[in-house]
């Protein structure tokens, strides 16, 4: 899949690309009798380009349409002269980034949609299994891990469809010529060429397509990025030797350090983590790419010469190396358990707060009552290391407490079972 992404950024493709939108433009031009159909003919028949000679006369040159469009002449003979006839270079430049922008795109659309199966497929394995749900770092209250892995699909979901979405708004083309005003060619050359490329034409141009478009774009990639980000900090954390959750799958014979032989390190998250990053710088410099001087200046080219392969080549990379992520993610269910009970009941002070304040007393009493055995059970956790009277036992001997609930409600603040009870409900809402 890298490969493919790859190859359309390569100079073959995109002088392939380039003769593609330049015989489209030179038929829309034959069809309104600009230029004799006998040059389409000739086109069509002899257009080719050798993509060596092309970069070597554009060393003398210095301008790459001119260079590919001298050697494209080399084989097609007299009638190459009708070839860009009325155009500017931003026109087949601009419209050719687009057809490179979505197919990459196109691409990588199928990684997110197999990306999103295996999330799926790993949170109905999960959705009953038990574990601690953390905010800022620390036990908040019972959840399960389908529940998580069902956020993360949500959270992809919505990318996949911020990307689809602004892939529709790049798929734009532009033949109007050198400010954008058609005066060398009718705007039906350009509706031509569009529609043979399943585009729609720019409703305005300058020199160039409006470059929003394009930022779009990368901005839904870097929050894809992100999306895909939070999966790996997730798996980072939860492997860390303190939590032992699930981790990376750790292959036979693979080695985590040079130094110590023991260890298994979140090698494949933490270099998603990082990839982030640069999707997120790339997705800035195309916001820095749309206000450009007057009709057109060309310090956007350069940018989008790095960001369009890079970001798409890049996004492909990191949804693939999910996928591996998810799929082999190893989960460790008992260790879930045993982190959930660890607090000592500290995670079902919630429910007893709604539950003292549902009886009449004021939420500031109730929420007095409760975290003062909270408190104490926490202090003999970071003191001694392990809870000797536990939060549950506390609760249990304060008469206040017992004598306002009734013995089913107090057990039912004391379980876990109200806490998964919507689970069905949410997964109905998410995959559905």
């Amino acid at each position: 899949s890298r490969d493919e992404v790859a190859n359309i950024w390569t100079d073959q493709s995109r002088f392939e690309i380039w003769l593609e939108v330049e015989t489209l433009a030179l038929e829309g031009m034959a069809k309104l009798d600009v230029v004799p159909q006998s040059a389409v003919k000739s086109v069509r028949e002899k257009g080719n380009f050798n993509t060596e000679r092309v970069l070597e006369i554009e060393k003398e040159v210095k301008h790459d349409v001119i260079a590919f469009l001298t050697n494209v002449a080399e084989y097609v003979g007299e009638d190459a002269r009708y070839l860009h006839f009325g155009m500017t270079s931003s026109d087949l430049l601009d419209t050719s980034f687009a057809v490179q922008l979505t197919k990459a795109t196109d691409i990588t659309l199928e990684g997110i949609d197999s990306l999103l199966e295996e999330i799926k497929k790993r949170a109905y394995e999960h959705k009953d299994t038990l574990c601690v749900g953390r905010s800022h770092g620390i036990h908040a209250e019972p959840m399960t891990f389908g529940l998580k892995l069902a956020s993360f699909f949500a959270d992809v979901k919505r990318q996949r469809d911020r990307i689809a979405q602004a892939r529709k708004e790049v798929a734009v083309g532009a033949v109007s010529g050198p400010v954008g005003t058609f005066a060398h060619l009718s705007p039906k050359v350009e509706e031509y060429v569009c529609d043979k490329l399943g585009f729609s034409p720019s409703s305005v141009s300058t020199q160039v397509i409006p470059r929003d478009l394009h930022a779009n774009l990368f901005n839904a990639f870097a929050l894809m990025g992100a999306a895909i980000e939070r999966i790996a900090i997730e798996v980072r954390h939860l492997q860390r030797t303190e939590v032992r959750e699930a981790e990376e799958f750790f292959s036979k014979g693979q080695k985590g350090s040079s130094a110590m032989p023991h260890k298994r390190n979140p090698i494949l998250t933490e270099n998603i983590t990082g990839l982030s990053r640069l999707l997120r710088s790339w997705a800035d410099a195309s916001i820095e790419n749309i206000a450009l001087w007057h009709e057109r200046d060309i310090s956007h080219s350069s940018v989008e010469r790095v960001i369009g392969p890079d970001a798409t080549i890049t996004l492909d990379f990191m949804i693939h190396r999910c996928i591996r992520v998810v799929k082999g993610l190893v989960v460790y269910p008992e260790r879930m358990m045993e982190n959930l009970l660890s607090t000592g009941g500290l995670v079902y002070s919630g429910s007893l707060l709604v539950a003292l304040a549902a009886k009449g007393i004021s939420r500031e009493d109730a929420y007095k009552m409760v975290q003062g055995h909270a408190m104490e059970t926490w202090n003999e956790l970071t003191s001694k290391g392990e809870v000797q009277k536990t939060f549950e036992q506390r609760v249990r001997a304060d008469k206040t407490i017992v004598d306002m609930l009734s013995k089913e409600e107090l057990e039912n603040c004391l379980s876990m079972e109200h806490h998964t009870e919507h689970v069905d409900y949410i997964f109905k809402r998410v995959f559905t």
